[in-house]
């Protein structure tokens, strides 16, 4: 798939360009669309469009989904506009960063919803290719939904090509709704799609399908559809993926196709990358990896001290000591700085793909159906299997005796997804989910002064009408009037 990322990338560019604005479209989008879809490349060309909605919003997701956490902070000298609000829980519906991520989030929804109202056209498919173009759809529009749902619940459910004359109709349509056709589509794309190892890397495939739909049905809190989808995965995947047994091999790219990942967005160091790797670093770069950095959030405390020395887990996610590249002789200094996406590469376009699902959430997500579900043992031992990969040995499992109240077992899960999933953006989701946002969020430990010992500590002011964000206020200007309306709080 990367190299093909430079041929969808101007067939994106031409859907995507007139679609600036989530519920506006202009008549010469729709035209452009409509007459497009004659053949069977056509077809797979607007699916890999859809990928590439995908993979142009994710790299800057954690400005939403990590900084308004106890994850990260941001740094004294960004200027991304929207982000202090984010960083100090004072988002407003004016904030561009949410108004970005809607349109672009649509955008992908308009992408897939062309592609499935346009799938009968072509007349030369060859074997199971119509068949995987509507999984792969299905499964995008499924992903961009349960992104959305999750942050602004009520939202608009478009799945047709709309009229600028119906556009400005659209109303918030209830989160049910949402959750319905995520897990339709979901269903429909794990019957569509083929296994990972018969489809290119990059695309999605039944084991990711299945996977994401667990998720769905977890954040639903509906154990026992997840339990059954749980053993539905193991029964036919259960030897096909697993965990890698070097953690850091997860986040260098020459392992980044590994057995553990299940879908990843691929990227192409220099022309078709990524701006993550360079976000984390210091301004000045870090040796071997970049000539400079743009040092955008830094590591909080409150996430840093969590992890255990012995935690492999730890080192590659931050690293503590830095050595500024123009004084490479001196002694390393104290300079925590996020290192998950570290890798060799052309500053701010960096070729590491980012999973987007792993097997190690799927062990997770088993860990907490079924402890919900009764079967604590079942529930240990999925928890522990990751922290096992994480320390090499069993010394650090969780016992019976360190669970005897549901607030245990929910604190110890949602500690381990912390440590796991740090700065893969599940931080956000997990504290709403989990019930413990109001608690965690009254404070942030960030910076940490070696020298005394001490952690600069800053007040929150954490709301529980936060746990969904604005409805973009640009959208609801371009709305007819009372058609969107606001969430509480705003």
């Amino acid at each position: 798939m990367k190299k093909l990322r430079n041929t969808y990338l101007g067939l994106f560019l031409l859907f995507c360009g007139c679609h600036d604005n989530l519920l506006n479209p202009t008549p010469e989008s729709i035209l452009t669309e409509t007459n497009y879809y004659n053949t069977s490349k056509d077809i797979d060309l607007a699916v890999l469009g859809i990928y590439n909605s995908y993979q142009s919003r994710k790299p800057t997701d954690y400005r939403i989904l990590e900084v308004p956490t106890d994850n990260l902070y941001l740094a004294s000298n960004t200027l991304i506009e929207g982000t202090p609000e984010m960083d100090m829980l004072a988002v407003n519906a004016t904030n561009p960063l949410i108004a970005n991520f809607w349109e672009a989030t649509y955008n992908g929804i308009f992408l897939a919803n062309a592609v499935l109202t346009n799938i009968d056209r072509p007349t030369d498919y060859q074997g199971e290719d119509r068949a995987q173009y509507e999984g792969e759809a299905r499964f995008m529009r499924a992903l961009y939904y349960f992104d959305l749902v999750r942050l602004f619940g009520d939202v608009p459910l478009v799945t047709d090509i709309l009229s600028v004359e119906e556009a400005v109709d659209i109303g918030r349509a209830d989160a049910q709704d949402i959750f319905s056709l995520v897990i339709a589509d979901l269903e429909t794309a794990i019957n569509l799609l083929p296994n990972k190892q018969a489809i290119e890397n990059g695309r999605t495939n039944k084991a990711a399908a299945l996977a994401l739909l667990i998720k769905v049905y977890v954040y639903r809190q509906d154990w026992d559809n997840a339990n059954v989808k749980l053993e539905e995965f193991f029964g036919t995947f259960g030897s096909t993926f697993s965990l890698v047994e070097d953690f850091a091999s997860l986040w260098q790219i020459a392992t980044e196709n590994n057995e553990e990942t299940l879908f990843s967005l691929n990227y192409i160091d220099g022309s078709n990358g990524h701006s993550l790797s360079t976000d984390f670093l210091p301004n000045s770069g870090v040796i071997g990896i970049a000539s400079r950095g743009n040092e955008i959030a830094l590591p909080s405390w409150n996430l840093h001290k969590k992890y255990h020395q012995l935690d492999s887990r730890k080192d590659v996610t931050i690293t503590e000591w830095w050595i500024p590249p123009n004084t490479p002789n001196v002694p390393a200094i104290w300079y925590p700085y996020v290192n998950k996406y570290a890798v060799a590469h052309t500053q701010g376009q960096s070729g590491l793909d980012i999973p987007i699902i792993r097997y190690a959430d799927v062990l997770l997500l088993q860990a907490e159906t079924a402890y919900h579900l009764g079967q604590l043992p079942v529930a240990l031992e999925a928890l522990n299997t990751v922290r096992e990969r994480a320390f090499g040995n069993d010394e650090h499992d969780y016992t019976m005796a360190d669970i005897t109240s549901k607030s245990d077992f929910i604190a110890l899960l949602f500690l381990e997804r912390q440590l796991e999933f740090a700065y893969e953006n599940e931080r956000w989701f997990d504290l709403k989910r989990s019930g413990l946002f109001l608690e965690v969020m009254q404070e942030e430990e960030r910076l940490f002064n070696n020298a005394n010992q001490s952690p600069v500590t800053v007040s929150l002011n954490p709301q529980a009408y936060m746990t969904l964000f604005p409805i973009p206020q640009r959208q609801i200007e371009q709305s007819n009037e009372g058609v969107l309306v606001q969430n509480e709080g705003y």
